[in-house]
């Protein structure tokens, strides 16, 4: 197990700061990505579709950090050839940033969801539904970070629980939608699109939770990416 004090104890004060670079890029990352997700709703939800266009063309900036952050990891891992927990921490990094582009793509395709909704005519329901749990998995990704950040294994633990509610909302939702489609095929089109911008939310969720579990990880030491929400747990409260 480590504190968040373990990476300031290495003999080279470089590789210190190699390890807090690079942890501060893919934080920096994050915060972008969070801006995203939000900046994609609001567009969607006001019909506005110059700042879905922006979301769009963002993305590539996003992408370009992913990769210059994955070559620093490499960059580490090839110089320093780092063991036990700054091997686990540059190896969680890798995976953070995984599901940080990837959740930058679906802020992509909810703005392109928007962009067709401004085309075609505003919904006519859906926006209660996608605020909510934009603002849940907003609230997720921001935790998940914060865990990360911290090296807050409850906090990640907590974000993970999240997610199932997420999944739930999700469902809600969805049935909700549909049922409303059969009631006035008209809306069929436009539904489509909402449906589509609500599953995008769902997997920021997963992703959200992916990151806390790679919180665990480099806690913790432990793999926990198939285990249920009860041996997480077990795992996260092992001293």
């Amino acid at each position: 197990m480590i504190d968040k004090d373990v990476h300031s104890h290495h003999i080279s004060q470089q590789f210190n700061a190699e390890l807090d670079t690079v942890k501060t890029h893919m934080l920096e990352m994050g915060g972008l990505v969070e801006q995203q997700v939000r900046d994609a709703i609001t567009a969607l939800i006001e019909g506005d579709s110059q700042s879905a266009e922006t979301v769009k063309v963002n993305d590539n900036h996003i992408n370009s950090m992913e990769v210059s952050i994955d070559e620093e990891c490499t960059r580490i891992l090839a110089r320093r050839q780092p063991a036990a927990s700054d091997l686990r921490l540059v190896i969680a990094i890798s995976k953070a940033v995984i599901d940080l582009e990837r959740i930058g793509d679906e802020a992509g395709k909810i703005a392109t969801q928007a962009i067709q909704l401004s085309e075609s005519g505003e919904s006519p329901r859906g926006y209660k539904e996608i605020r909510h749990i934009g603002n849940h998995v907003g609230f997720m990704v921001r935790d998940a970070l914060d865990a990360f950040a911290r090296f807050d294994v409850d906090m990640a633990l907590a974000v993970a629980k999240e997610d199932k509610l997420v999944d739930e909302e999700y469902g809600t939702a969805v049935r909700s939608i549909i049922t409303f489609m059969m009631e006035d095929p008209r809306t069929i089109s436009q539904m489509m699109n909402v449906i589509w911008a609500l599953r995008s939310l769902e997997r920021v969720g997963d992703h959200a939770r992916n990151i806390a579990e790679h919180v665990i990880y480099l806690v913790k030491g432990r793999d926990v990416r198939h285990f249920g929400i009860k041996e997480m747990t077990a795992e996260v409260n092992d001293k």
